[in-house]
């Protein structure tokens, strides 16, 4: 292990990522484990850590997203849009340790707030540092981010993924929606919703209605139901991709989901890969701290 100069971590809800680090910023060795922030208690967070990376230390740890909560090992205080993501300058180094943890960043109104997401959003901007328009980053909460001269002017969260995960698995709908995928549905479904939103609501049940009336395959009515979820959000958040440049960061199949949905109005988008942004912008609070990469 003496090629590792640092290691990364993404610390979430219920996964820890590390990627063990040379000094030239590539990757020597990925590691992962379930002990994410909502299975510890705040003196479990070093040796959750220390069982997954031990052998590498002690060398310096930038860390980002939820273990800096309040919930979490140490809590790095959210930085207020406007701002540029959080660097090396605001994290918040856990006492007697050499890990460093990158704050969110958080909005006064409407309320909002972001845990990981502005550290991929670092990672982009360092890559494309002229970027100006709107960063969308699908999941659980998915998030639109309004970028402008290299700052977060404002954003918004929508909880698709969480509302297609609890309707799907624990509504009435779960009883008539598969686990594969119809690209028509899929279409169709934002297509509706996009343009009625209102009906979002009853839209849904016609899905429970048309499974017992019709037959209505059970991976179209998944497909639907999704394109149905995304197609209202994209109304909701109209102001934030029409006529605007669009970068994408986030998992292959909501990324592919999202920029159909939004090819389909009209809207390219330039699709980046979460690690590959997650490290750069962890990268480059390292270098801020430890001095350049080579």
């Amino acid at each position: 292990m003496g090629q590792v100069a640092w290691i990364a971590v993404d610390w979430g809800t219920s996964h820890l990522r590390a990627w063990l680090m040379r000094a030239d910023g590539s990757i020597i060795e990925r590691r992962q484990s379930d002990a994410g922030m909502a299975t510890l208690d705040r003196d479990g967070f070093d040796p959750a850590l220390r069982a997954l990376v031990g052998d590498a230390l002690p060398v310096p740890v930038m860390a980002c997203g939820m273990v800096g909560s309040r919930q979490g090992w140490v809590e790095a205080p959210y930085a207020s849009v406007p701002c540029a993501p959080p660097g090396a300058a605001e994290a918040v180094q856990v006492l007697g340790t050499d890990v460093r943890i990158l704050p969110g960043v958080k909005q006064a109104r409407p309320a909002d707030v972001m845990r990981g997401e502005e550290t991929q959003i670092a990672g982009y901007l360092a890559k494309y540092p002229s970027f100006d328009g709107v960063i969308c980053l699908p999941g659980t909460h998915t998030k639109w981010v309004h970028i402008s001269a290299g700052e977060l002017v404002s954003f918004r969260t929508a909880m698709t993924g969480e509302m297609f995960a609890l309707l799907s698995q624990h509504s009435v709908l779960r009883h008539s929606v598969g686990t594969g995928w119809d690209t028509a549905s899929f279409s169709a479904g934002v297509d509706h919703a996009i343009s009625r939103p209102e009906g979002l609501a009853a839209s849904l049940f016609s899905l429970r209605a048309e499974g017992l009336l019709d037959g209505l395959d059970p991976d179209a009515a998944r497909a639907r139901l999704s394109g149905l979820l995304i197609g209202a959000e994209l109304a909701s958040m109209r102001p934030y991709w029409l006529g605007q440049q669009v970068a994408m960061i986030g998992a292959d199949g909501l990324v592919n989901a999202y920029s159909a949905a939004l090819a389909a109005q009209s809207v390219p988008c330039h699709i980046t890969n979460v690690e590959e942004m997650t490290l750069a912008g962890l990268t480059a609070a390292w270098a801020q701290t430890y001095g350049e990469a080579a």
